[in-house]
């Protein structure tokens, strides 16, 4: 099997689960409790945390971790929108862009529906690119929050983020980035970028599902989600996963090591798969950004076919990869970042995603992309088309 679904999950590291085992067995105290076994787990947590601000280029008091990047969205989106409206009610309003993950959209919908805000949804080019002649556009003196994912999970466009950031920072509102897709692939020192928050999620990068990590700059005020105990000073109550902590970071700090070298060589590799894929398979269409896109990912429109039977014949062939989204569960429709892009409903559904992990070889996208043409053209002759 070839594995080209790496922005979905990636599989764990060896090195990460050899980091968290002793916090699974042996090492299983509550971090809050006042004994041998509280104290251990407590100083590992507490090396997690140095360990990812370390990375991140931020104070470790600046972390909290969560159940993954859902959770961090969420707390990212709704708890600065919602102590900013606490400190000045006429902060109401929440700019995100046309092609955020549904946890920072949904997360904006609800304070619409609940909290009485608007949001002003900033429009993508063709590229999948929020230009800052776009954000400026929609910015107001209501704005209580921006939120502009870092690289996109389906066409892999790179956004602006430093200069986004930036133009908000000018009118003194706060920005967050959904840099799940970007860890582990893209620079994530968050004074170079200007960001006041940056969520990532474990499961991206290596560590297993469920863990993430919210950074918040430290003068940002924060509404937590999650009440009780006040854990994670305060913003995120619940006893802490330490081994879920102690392998992001593992994962985060490898990841980190390994990125200049990694992406360079990736990047070849995906552009000569683009390449071949454009070469051999009539109409195909490169969605996204040509080059200001993540290393990791290549995505495709075939007109004429069908996206979910290219899966299945690409997966018959040994190929595993995706149609988009694995967030959008269940859905059928039209993905809606494609549609953004200005690209038909139909076209939109004949859509096949392609995204690698540091393991990916020139062996393997070269067997891919004979795939590719095989799978198109199968589908094609059968008559399987989209709708």
């Amino acid at each position: 099997m070839i594995f080209l679904d790496a922005a979905a999950t990636t599989p764990v590291r060896r090195e990460v689960l050899e980091a968290m085992w002793p916090y699974l067995t042996g090492d299983f105290g509550n971090p809050s409790s006042r004994h041998s076994l509280g104290d251990s787990a407590a100083r590992a947590l507490a090396d997690a945390r140095k360990t990812v601000a370390a990375v991140l280029g931020c104070r470790p008091g600046e972390i909290t971790f969560t159940s993954g990047g859902t959770e961090a969205d969420n707390l990212a989106v709704k708890g600065i929108a919602l102590a900013r409206q606490a400190a000045d009610p006429a902060l109401n309003r929440v700019a995100i862009s046309a092609v955020e993950h549904p946890a920072v959209e949904e997360s904006a919908r609800y304070l619409e529906r609940f909290h009485g805000f608007t949001v002003d949804v900033v429009p993508v080019d063709g590229n999948g690119t929020v230009t800052p002649e776009a954000l400026a556009a929609v910015l107001r003196d209501e704005t209580a929050l921006v939120s502009i994912m870092y690289a996109n999970n389906e066409v892999g466009t790179v956004q602006p983020v430093a200069e986004l950031a930036a133009l908000a920072k000018g009118r003194g509102i706060p920005f967050h980035t959904d840099a799940v897709q970007a860890a582990g692939w893209l620079p994530l020192d968050v004074k170079a970028l200007g960001v006041d928050a940056l969520t990532i999620s474990g499961h991206k990068l290596g560590a297993p599902k469920g863990n993430g990590v919210l950074f918040v700059r430290g003068r940002t005020r924060t509404e937590p989600l999650l009440h009780g105990g006040g854990q994670e000073r305060g913003r995120r109550s619940g006893t802490e996963n330490v081994a879920g902590a102690v392998a992001l970071a593992t994962a985060l700090t490898l990841a980190h090591a390994d990125r200049p070298a990694l992406a360079a060589r990736v990047t070849g590799l995906r552009d000569r798969f683009v390449a071949a894929v454009l070469d051999s398979v009539p109409g195909a269409l490169l969605t996204g950004h040509p080059s200001e896109r993540l290393p990791s990912v290549a995505s495709f429109c075939f007109p004429g076919t069908s996206g979910e039977s290219v899966l299945l014949e690409l997966e018959r062939q040994g190929v595993v990869c995706s149609s988009g989204s694995a967030c959008a569960a269940g859905s059928d429709a039209p993905s809606p970042v494609l549609v953004a892009l200005g690209i038909e409903a139909e076209v939109a559904q004949t859509a096949v995603r392609f995204s690698f992990d540091s393991s990916v070889t020139a062996a393997d996208l070269e067997a891919a992309a004979a795939a590719v043409t095989a799978a198109v053209g199968s589908v094609r002759n059968l008559g399987l088309v989209a709708g």
